[in-house]
């Protein structure tokens, strides 16, 4: 009679284990709080891609931009990992030929201009370990100020002639950057 006491308590005891353990594990943590995007150029089904870009989106939540990505210092531009290029072809950026393959874009932002790095370190988390060896290019495009607000950092590619352009903007801030073939 004892046993089948100690028996029982014992398998209630499991199932109460058990069951903290299963109602535990269908809880979701927070979402990420820069979730994480891709853009591919060109965005059409059944094309032959161009070129990807994997990046977490920032948000405002009221600060400014100047406290989040300070003038004058290197951006991972976005959130969490450094933000990755993929180059499913060669690309020329401002005269400089890219082999197609993966590389890391980071930024330097200034008043009317930011500088815009394309380096060949991979599967870097934002831009702590960033090392100005590995860039292969640097190219100082214009910062725009336009009326329309963005909460999020955002990217998309854009088609101009030949070209595919890059647009960045969070805040009121935009810039673009150039690719050809």
């Amino acid at each position: 009679m004892k046993d089948i006491i100690v028996m029982k308590n014992y398998t209630l005891l499991i199932i109460i284990f058990f069951s903290f353990g299963f109602v535990h594990s269908q809880r979701f943590k927070e979402l990420d709080k820069s979730p994480l995007d891709m853009i591919q150029f060109p965005g059409n089904r059944g094309e032959s891609q161009w070129a990807r870009i994997l990046y977490s989106r920032p948000q405002l939540k009221g600060r400014e931009i100047s406290s989040i990505v300070p003038e004058g210092q290197v951006w991972r531009m976005g959130a969490n990992e450094s933000t990755e290029l993929t180059l499913y072809l060669p690309m020329k950026v401002s005269g400089t030929i890219l082999p197609k393959g993966s590389y890391t874009l980071y930024a330097i932002p200034f008043e009317n201009e930011i500088t815009i790095i394309i380096n060949k370190a991979t599967n870097v988390w934002g831009a702590y370990s960033y090392n100005r060896d590995f860039d292969i290019i640097r190219v100082k495009v214009p910062l725009k100020e336009v009326e329309e607000s963005l909460e999020a950092f955002s990217m998309i590619f854009g088609k101009k002639e030949s070209e595919m352009v890059l647009h960045m903007g969070w805040g009121n801030y935009r810039a673009s950057l150039s690719f050809t073939k």
